[in-house]
């Protein structure tokens, strides 16, 4: 990993500090090929691609990203533990919204010389940065490409993110058990049904189920500081590109690039009903948007699962086949 310090960054509550900015970048160096900035979700970090890359499928040589024709930037949100430096982790985490972090990115691109970005692309809290930034910025993105995710903070997220932080704060076993609890909304009922079908470990009795959650809550609490999980569960609750540009919608329709809305049909946390909404508004304001849909069982994690629907949706914009909507009309792209 590169970095980058950002000396005396305020924050949204006025405090001054120091933060460092972790990065990876993949394929050739950036000035050379057009650059796409790939942000990870909630416990992801910058190793997009490679071995242990979480986004392999589709990162990569020979990918649908292809990074022999791409530059690939990928930053870890501060304060995520990625770096493995605790003195790094934000313990006031409370002071700092998702546009503050727009605003350490786009310091980043600036220091590296990056004045455009072919396309950025993320899901989840990953894609609701990248909103963030195409509002921030309006003349920076060529596509913002948001998956599973929203450029606000509904209630429902509010409240499911509300019931973490009550977990992270008062349990013995914080990180293990809002894990738990997380992994019931990034699925579905069904998911769950097609996956264990009320199975039964032979050792001890107790339901696959169980045992499903409970390796999911150990495996984070591994990898994962308690610190960048409040954090980024925090961050969730300040997504909101309205805040200062009148309403969502009118700050989205600022940006000039293309817009490629991404949903899941089965998504428990960001609603693709929220995300048709959003592009029936953005349709009459904007001729350049688009909207997909994946379809899975699998809920909000399907941006992850579903790697063959999301390549043919994303094909068409990195071998650069450009398309549109027609004006003031709503109709979704199925994709299976």
């Amino acid at each position: 990993m590169q970095e980058i310090v950002i000396n005396n960054f305020r924050n949204s509550t006025g405090t001054l500090q120091k933060i460092p900015v972790y990065f990876d970048i993949f394929g050739p160096p950036p000035g050379t090929t057009p650059i796409v900035l790939v942000n990870h979700a909630l416990t992801g970090n910058s190793k997009v691609t490679g071995d242990n890359g979480w986004w392999k499928n589709l990162v990569g040589p020979g990918k649908c990203l292809n990074t022999e024709k791409y530059t690939v930037l990928c930053i870890n949100m501060p304060g995520n533990g990625a770096c493995g430096k605790k003195e790094n982790l934000l313990s006031n985490y409370t002071e700092f919204t998702l546009h503050d972090f727009a605003r350490m990115y786009a310091e980043v691109l600036e220091r590296l010389k990056i004045n455009r970005l072919f396309a950025v692309i993320g899901g989840s809290i990953g894609g609701a940065l990248a909103w963030e930034l195409a509002v921030l910025k309006p003349n920076l993105v060529e596509h913002l490409i948001p998956i599973a995710t929203d450029y606000k903070a509904t209630d429902w997220v509010l409240a499911h993110c509300k019931v973490q932080d009550q977990i992270l704060n008062n349990s013995v076993d914080p990180i293990h058990d809002a894990r738990m609890h997380a992994m019931t909304f990034y699925r579905t009922p069904a998911s769950f049904t097609e996956k264990f079908r009320r199975k039964k470990n032979e050792e001890d009795d107790q339901y696959e189920v169980h045992h499903w959650l409970s390796h999911h809550g150990r495996k984070l609490e591994n990898r994962f500081q308690l610190a960048a999980y409040k954090l980024m569960n925090h961050l969730l609750t300040t997504i909101d590109i309205g805040r200062e540009n009148g309403s969502h919608a009118e700050a989205a329709a600022k940006i000039t690039g293309a817009i490629h809305l991404i949903t899941v049909d089965s998504d428990l946390f960001f609603l693709a009903e929220e995300n048709r909404e959003a592009f029936k508004e953005l349709s009459v304001r904007k001729k350049n948007i688009s909207i997909s849909e994946i379809y899975s069982i699998h809920g909000h994690d399907a941006f992850l699962i579903e790697s063959a629907q999301l390549e043919k949706i994303l094909t068409p914009i990195f071998t650069q086949e450009t398309y549109q909507n027609e004006e003031n009309k709503y109709s979704t792209v199925r994709d299976r």
